[in-house]
């Protein structure tokens, strides 16, 4: 394993020097090398019982690597460290693999290798990055590390007031803004020039209600865009189920077994309608210019989803023990019109442990909701698109609220 560890990462820095990406001390022998050097340090102060010789050997490595480091320097000036500290690490895990610790060997292994790859992403995204992307970046930082561990974890007052704590409503907050973050950073990477099924994809991961406004607002350049337009249309309302899914995964596993079917079916309609649209357009993708989405970690953003879930919690609470299913579904309904994130959390939080609803109306409940915000959206496309795009995208916006609406009831 420390042999393997060296030799993946050594033959990427080969093939970073081969391309001129990089000016290089070491290539795939010599990184081969130095795992085994860590796993052999580590093996013999084990036999010999003092750890004084692994630190002897480390030194000796890291002054041979620092040699080779300032004969770069002096040979072709400011080369950089990262193939030194890459060094290092294959040294350390190659130690790390001789205690027995594989698999995280060999993560780290994988992980060292595609950092040192990404290279050329890594600056694309680096010089895309904004002063006010910083500034949001921190903004949530200090949300997440200083004001989420403070939060008072105790609910506040009689039921239905009772269903929403200070640090769970923080915490949910944390959650979407870092999965809505994911999606932003990879159309980041991507670039402004992208291909309708990136924008539908990724825009479905920061967005879905964002990247439908943007599309519907591009197809009005041209007709020939419209399959183009409404397969990306699909594929970011897709996402958004899928997302779904992932949500109640995270904040409630024990509901997924029965919200999974709906959504999924709404999902595969959605996915099964882009796959379609994409072979009718001769698997030509088309551009879009200019697309726009905000950072998701924006402060004031966060704290209107956060107030939004707090909200949807108490209500949801309040329906369920006043009116029953009926008045679940009701909330769903209405909540769905706004933002599916919000009801879907809810939901599963309040299905969690002595349950406030049962998990059969909270599956049910969240695939309204999920129906009712691809309804409409899909007004969206036919209030604002052009005339081609809105006869192409019904039949795929009818197709998607009823799979999820029949399997619903049918599961």
């Amino acid at each position: 394993m420390a042999i393997g560890i060296g030799l993946l990462v050594g033959l990427q820095r080969e093939y970073a020097g081969q391309n001129k990406e990089e000016k290089l001390f070491a290539g795939a022998r010599t990184f081969a090398l130095i795992g085994l050097a860590g796993g052999l340090a580590v093996h013999v102060s084990d036999v010999m019982g003092t750890a004084a010789i692994f630190v002897a050997i480390l030194v000796a490595v890291g002054g041979l690597i620092f040699l080779g480091y300032r004969t770069s320097t002096e040979r072709d000036g400011d080369v950089g460290q990262t193939t030194e500290v890459a060094a290092i690490v294959v040294f350390m895990t190659g130690g790390l693999a001789v205690t027995g610790e594989l698999a995280l060997a060999a993560a780290i292994g994988v992980a060292t290798t595609t950092l040192l790859a990404i290279k050329p992403q890594t600056r694309e995204l680096a010089a895309r990055i904004s002063r006010d992307d910083v500034y949001a970046t921190l903004k949530f930082a200090v949300l997440a590390v200083l004001v989420l561990p403070i939060l008072p974890t105790e609910t506040f007052g009689p039921s239905p007031f009772d269903a929403a704590s200070p640090f769970r409503v923080g915490l949910m907050v944390v959650f979407i803004s870092g999965l809505s973050f994911v999606g932003y950073a990879l159309m980041q990477i991507v670039g402004r020039r992208r291909g309708f099924v990136l924008t539908g994809a990724l825009g479905g991961m920061v967005s879905s209600t964002a990247a439908t406004l943007t599309l519907s607002e591009q197809s009005k350049e041209s007709d020939d865009l419209a399959n183009h337009v409404a397969l990306g249309l699909l594929l970011a309302w897709s996402i958004m189920f899928i997302r779904v899914l992932v949500e109640v995964a995270v904040v409630n596993a024990d509901l997924l077994p029965d919200v999974w079917p709906a959504i999924a079916a709404g999902a595969l309609a959605g996915l099964g309608g882009s796959a379609y649209l994409y072979i009718r357009s001769g698997h030509h993708d088309g551009e879009v210019d200019d697309t726009e989405f905000k950072n998701p970690f924006l402060l004031r953003p966060a704290l209107q989803f956060g107030l939004l879930y707090g909200v949807i919690l108490i209500v949801s609470k309040a329906a369920s023990e006043y009116f029953g299913d009926t008045g679940v579904y009701a909330s769903a309904v209405m909540s769905g019109i706004a933002d599916v994130d919000a009801i879907t959390l809810s939901l599963s939080e309040l299905s969690i442990g002595e349950r406030a609803i049962s998990n059969s109306t909270a599956s049910n409940a969240i695939a309204l909701a999920a129906a009712t915000n691809t309804l409409v959206k899909g007004v969206l496309v036919l209030m604002i698109a052009q005339g081609k795009v809105r006869r192409i995208i019904v039949p795929g916006v009818l197709a998607m609220v009823a799979a999820t609406l029949l399997v619903s009831v049918l599961a």
